[in-house]
């Protein structure tokens, strides 16, 4: 196919447009842009579609389509893998069968032996990050997907190999190995999801990632519960949690087969023509649609202006982060702080080690700790549906960070208080109702984590970059997400012994430092083009203004090109009302 009709931005006649109309007869008016103005309290309170898409220009409504979704959902299945691992492992290497079967019911170092086994992944996942970068540079997206789904069900495999006579050896191996590929795709997903993305739903697409993380959560927790409810002890216990894993792994190699690359990775190794047909297949609108001409156009804009500033080499990436730009620099600091922060939560404690959280707040017996846990897993999977229909690309990125930190110190700060006054676990101390209170607070705490600090680093993460250094910065992202992963979930038993309530008020502090961090520091991103990030981080715009100036800019360049395109008779006058919360002229003159 010629390249000719993507030279020049957004002036092609359209022969096929579901976007605007084609008109035979030029006409010499315009209709004018509505700018009624309405009372402040009005643009306020107003009551807001909560289903509305923010768009960046006019969008077809094919480009809304199952392929796009179902697309996301199949990368999205490496997370299931990974959401298996934190639901079930916890629980699993609790129960008494697996203790008995490899000598750690009467090993005094059983607690160390239990968080190397649980923390061995997590290494092998930071290591697996890093190297994600260079397979994606030369190989795209979809193959090195391949390529750790085939390392994920190969290591999943191994890990069933163990037993009393051979010991913990193959668990040990497996999960390094496991590690390793999920590391690798932990990165390339986010990146690769936001890549085939619309704007207007990439929060959405890319949060289906944290649904497969959910559901795996789900199943594990669950998981434990089953077998230790309804199978006696015995090694078929233990070794069924870990035989699941091998069913999400072989949906994962199933999905990422039959997925296409990435058109974004292809324009930019120079592979134009099987990157416009992968870009139309994924919007469902011809190659001559005038959304297809603009996409293609700003995605090769962006790649010359990057190709002119960074350089196409794989190293470039990395001297223009660390020694030639240093506002890139301070975005990659913003959203590896925002990675390390939200797993410094607490989240990470509670996902590994909630059966014996839960019983530090009462709940006694390991079953019955397994089914708190299980009443978990059900609160943050129907969280996460909250947080992908009504908040990531509704309310916003910014205003979820701050209102979930607040309400999390809260709950933390409870529960810290009552355990320092009230410890169940003492002999002849009872839980009462301030223990069925800290319990109340612990379900709060998760569901306002899920509501934003769970899946709200992958969504930002994987959209601020420009597509020249993406799959680098992300992948030192992901790399370093998995560190306080690793620390967490090595040492959170001796944080457990050693500070007791303390813990608790440790993370509550941190989640107070998150709000002020994020007010100041990061730009809202809902509804912004890829392209248009580096406005959106400019040092003059203050961060909690930033998306609002970005939008109207955005919206008087749309409505220039279609006043200059009408002027030329391409197009019929056509509606181009500016958003209602605010009018674009009083945004662009309060930018400061």
């Amino acid at each position: 196919m010629s390249d000719e009709k993507y030279n020049n931005s957004y002036d092609s006649t359209p022969k096929n447009n579901s976007m605007l109309s084609v008109s035979s007869q030029p006409s010499d008016e315009i209709i004018p842009a509505k700018t009624e103005q309405k009372p402040k309290w009005y643009k306020r309170f107003k009551m807001k579609n909560m289903f509305e898409k923010i768009e960046d220009r006019p969008t077809p409504p094919q480009v809304y389509n199952y392929r796009v979704y179902m697309t996301a959902i199949m990368a999205s299945a490496a997370a299931i893998i990974i959401g298996y691992d934190g639901g079930f492992i916890g629980g699993t290497v609790a129960l008494d069968s697996f203790k008995k079967e490899f000598g750690l019911d009467s090993s005094p170092h059983s607690s160390f032996i239990i968080s190397n086994v649980i923390s061995v992944f997590h290494a092998g996942c930071f290591f697996g990050a890093l190297f994600s970068y260079p397979f994606s540079f030369y190989l795209g997206r979809r193959i090195p997907l391949i390529i750790a789904a085939v390392l994920i069900t190969a290591g999943s495999a191994i890990m069933l190999a163990a037993s009393s006579s051979v010991g913990l050896g193959p668990i040990y191996a497996g999960r390094v190995m496991a590690g390793v590929a999920v590391g690798f795709s932990t990165n390339l997903t986010v990146v690769y999801i936001s890549e085939i993305a619309p704007p207007a739903i990439r929060g959405q697409l890319t949060s289906s990632y944290e649904i497969g993380w959910r559901v795996g959560d789900l199943v594990g927790f669950w998981i434990n519960y089953g077998v230790d409810s309804h199978i006696p002890d015995g090694k078929k216990q233990w070794f069924i949690p870990f035989a699941i894993q091998l069913i999400p792994s072989g949906l994962f190699l199933l999905g990422s087969i039959f997925m296409k690359e990435s058109p974004r990775w292809l324009m930019q190794v120079g592979r134009d023509d099987e990157a416009i047909r992968n870009l139309t297949w994924f919007r469902q609108l011809p190659e001559d649609d005038e959304y297809i001409i603009y996409e293609v156009n700003q995605v090769k804009q962006s790649i010359e202006e990057q190709k002119q500033k960074v350089g196409l080499g794989i190293l470039d990436p990395f001297y223009e982060v660390f020694f030639h730009n240093k506002l890139v620099l301070r975005r990659l600091l913003i959203t590896m702080a925002i990675y390390v922060v939200c797993n410094f939560l607490g989240i990470q404690s509670i996902n590994y080690y909630s059966p014996v959280i839960f019983q530090s707040l009462g709940i006694k017996g390991t079953n019955a700790s397994l089914f708190s846990t299980g009443m978990f897993g059900i609160v943050k999977f129907g969280c996460t549906f909250i947080y992908i229909l009504f908040i990531v690309d509704t309310i916003g990125r910014r205003k979820a960070f701050m209102a979930s930190s607040t309400v999390c110190s809260i709950c933390f700060w409870y529960i810290g208080a009552y355990l320092k006054l009230n410890d169940p676990t003492k002999p002849g101390v009872q839980a009462g109702p301030g223990g069925r209170a800290a319990i109340g607070m612990m379900y709060i705490w998760i569901a306002s984590f899920i509501l934003a600090w769970s899946g709200g680093p992958f969504v930002v993460g994987s959209e601020v970059f420009d597509q020249n250094i993406r799959s680098f910065v992300q992948a030192i992202n992901a790399a370093m997400s998995w560190v306080p992963i690793f620390i967490m979930s090595r040492f959170t038993t001796n944080m457990i012994r050693t500070m007791e309530y303390g813990i608790y008020f440790f993370f509550a502090s941190l989640a107070v430092l998150t709000v002020p961090f994020i007010f100041f520091c990061l730009p809202e991103t809902k509804g912004i083009a890829l392209e248009d990030m580096d406005r959106l981080f400019s040092p003059d715009l203050p961060a909690w203004r930033a998306n609002k100036i970005v939008m109207a800019e955005v919206q008087q360049k749309t409505e220039r090109i279609f006043h200059e395109n009408h002027q030329e008779g391409l197009f019929t006058a056509r509606d181009t009302s500016k958003p209602d919360t605010e009018n674009v002229e009083d945004i662009l003159r309060e930018k400061v």
